[in-house]
Parts: C-alpha cells; structure tokens; sequence
C-alpha cells in the first residue's frame, strides 16, 4: 500500500493552498505549505524581476528542499499520508522564465542535485484558471506585494504551466494528475464543488493506492 502524498500546483491565485487545507482537514493528512511571504526578495522581485530573480529563486529552492527533507525524515517515513500546496518542481517553471540563460545554468545543475533523491508526489492535482479569475483571487487575498504583478507575467506563467503538466504527463504515466478548472469550479464558495473534488481525490487514491481514506465531511 502507497502511503498518500499529494502535491495541489498551478499559478499564483488559482487557489492551491485553500484546496490542500481541505483536503488535510477532510482526510486528516499532514498539511506541507510553501514559504512564501517570508522570502525577503519576492518584494523587490516584484518591483524589478530582472535585478531579484536569482536571489528569490535560489531562497525558495533552498527551503523547499528543506521542507521535503523534513517530510520525508519523519511523516513519509513514518507511513504519514501528506498534502503539500506545492511541488518543488514548481521552480523549474519559475525560474526559467525569470533567470538570465547563465544563471539558468547554474541554477538548474544545483537543483538537479538536490532534487534527485526527494520524495515525489503519487498523486498530484493541478488547478487551472484564466487570467480574469486570477487576477480576481489575487485581489481578494490581498497580499501586498502581489499588487504590482505584470499581468503578461501572470499570462505567461500560466501558459508555461499549462505546458509544463503536458509534458509531465507524457514522462510521468505512472504519477496521476486530476485536473480542474477553476473558472468552472470555486471549491471555496460552493460546499458542492469542494464535495466533488473530494469524491474524485478519495476515488483516485483508493484506486491507485489501494489506500482506504477516512473522511471527516
């Protein structure tokens, strides 16, 4: 029996954090959320993405490479079923985008280090939007230092995205991907929607894992 570990991806605002807190809550597994607001240079990113892009990525690999350590020393060694808001391969998406070809470089040999021995999702659910509702999403967090994202910027990701889990799951077919739509679905207004995404992770992991979930709603 896999013991479930699940990573929720998709662009800034699709709601991946709300999901994953759910699905802990629901199934009682050990919530994984990314660092975030405490990166001290996603601000001055924000502001001049050319000058800050190095720093910022190189902060965030470094602690989600310790976060994933963690995890994998003591829950999933531990046969602890965990939900993370995120994957570290989220990086690759992000950096290439934003880091000059010569810091692409450097950074991609450091990452292929640290990544080849970490513990990797059996069940991964990718959330998708359209600009509109992200930049709606966006808005009501509030997150300050979110108010200067360049739409393009936000469009761009959200297409490199979308063709990043392409290729995914044409390497990866034996990692599931449930994919949903956030411009149909809002799991965080609609108790009916949340249900159905529930059915269809439940349904999922006992299929693939053989694992029998214990629900809470």
């Amino acid at each position: 029996m896999k013991i479930p570990f699940i990573s929720i991806e998709g662009p800034i605002g699709v709601g991946k954090t709300s999901l994953s807190k759910e699905i802990s809550k629901t199934f009682q597994f050990h919530l994984l959320q990314e660092i975030v607001e405490e990166n001290p240079f996603l601000d001055k990113f924000y502001q001049n993405m050319d000058e800050w892009s190095f720093q910022m990525e190189m902060f965030f690999l470094c602690n989600r490479y310790k976060q994933l350590f963690d995890i994998q020393s003591s829950f999933l060694a531990q046969n602890k079923p965990v939900v993370a808001d995120y994957h570290i391969f989220k990086n690759t998406i992000f950096a290439r985008r934003t880091l000059q070809p010569s810091e692409w470089q450097k950074y991609i040999q450091i990452y292929d280090i640290l990544v080849q021995d970490m513990p990797k999702p059996n069940l991964i659910i990718y959330l998708n939007a359209s600009l509109e509702t992200l930049i709606e999403r966006i808005q009501m967090r509030g997150r300050e230092m979110e108010k200067s994202i360049d739409q393009a910027y936000l469009q761009q990701l959200s297409t490199d995205y979308r063709d990043f889990m392409y290729e995914f799951k044409r390497s990866h077919p034996d990692i599931p991907v449930l994919e949903f739509n956030g411009d149909e679905l809002d799991f965080v207004a609609s108790k009916k929607d949340l249900n159905d995404i529930i059915q269809q992770v439940s349904t999922l992991l006992e299929k693939e894992n053989q694992y029998e979930c214990s629900r809470t709603i």
